[in-house]
């Protein structure tokens, strides 16, 4: 498989409505018409060809990524995927997929994203041809939240911040790599490997065990590395990280009609907006109880 800049979502049955919002938003809007790929739990396959509409994406497997390492067999990385808890599985699946796909570069999206304008290549790539890179210190996000006593957004971001400089001998600002969509390099994944992993016979899966925030490893890879020039952005897409963060934007005016003059499209992460799991993908304790607290900080100016 040979794809010229896929859009890429790692997803799984839980997130299958999710996934099928994404694909329906994409329909009108992807404009250069890229080839679009999930990647889905070998286990997942046949529900997600069943339930999708035929022709609007490629499917591949969990399992077929991770086989595409070209240490795979002799590390067993199967056995590591499948000891590997989902949420640092899927980190190190979407950041390999460049080596199944044979892109040089591709959008990495999730599926909790909504596409809300048309779009092409030209918004991810620079002109000459490597992907744009997300470097911003995210600070409108980081004095929303300080202003309504969510202190453990700041606490996160320097303690993740101090823990990769560290790593990569990196003085200077604490950046924010993502969110995503991000469009990535596979030059930069691949500097990571070959440049540090390798020579302490590690992959990106020891990595990620060490410090999973495979968006940090890519920026800080990324300036270490310089294995493609440094073309800095924004974010692309407005991410509600919260249910707070909606209602907060919400309530100074923000709507999904007056985003589009910034933004591509927007994402409602799942760990609030939960209205879209799958059955059994939550408990129904689980549900009540993030219904109240949803309720009650929806109040919290």
């Amino acid at each position: 498989m040979a794809l010229d800049f896929p859009i890429v979502c790692k997803t799984y049955r839980g997130d299958l409505r999710r996934a099928q919002r994404l694909l329906a938003s994409l329909q009108p809007n992807n404009r250069d018409k890229l080839p679009v790929v999930l990647i889905v739990p070998n286990d997942d396959l046949a529900l997600f060809r069943s339930q999708l509409p035929a022709g609007t994406c490629d499917l591949v497997s969990d399992e077929a990524v991770v086989a595409a390492h070209p240490r795979a067999a002799a590390l067993d990385l199967l056995a590591r995927y499948k000891a590997t808890p989902g949420s640092k599985a899927q980190q190190v699946v979407k950041s390999e997929a460049w080596r199944l796909l044979g892109c040089d570069a591709y959008l990495c999206t999730d599926a909790d994203t909504v596409f809300l304008r048309p779009f092409g290549r030209t918004d991810f790539l620079a002109p000459a041809g490597h992907p744009y890179s997300h470097v911003h210190e995210s600070k409108e996000y980081r004095q929303l939240a300080a202003s309504r006593g969510y202190r453990k957004v700041e606490e996160d971001f320097r303690r993740e911040s101090a823990q990769l400089k560290a790593m990569f001998g990196r003085t200077g600002p604490d950046y924010d790599f993502g969110p995503t969509p991000v469009p990535w390099s596979a030059k930069v994944w691949n500097a990571l490997y070959e440049q540090r992993l390798a020579p302490k016979n590690q992959t990106l899966w020891d990595a990620i065990e060490q410090m999973p925030s495979e968006l940090r490893w890519y920026g800080e890879s990324l300036l270490a590395f310089q294995s493609i020039p440094l073309a800095p952005i924004e974010p692309l897409f407005r991410v509600y990280h919260h249910d707070w963060h909606f209602n907060a934007l919400r309530r100074l005016g923000e709507t999904e009609a007056n985003l589009v003059e910034r933004f591509i499209g927007a994402v409602y992460q799942s760990n609030w907006q939960y209205e879209l799991d799958e059955a059994g993908a939550r408990s129904a304790g689980s549900r009540a109880v993030r219904r109240v607290k949803r309720w009650l900080r929806q109040f919290r100016r």
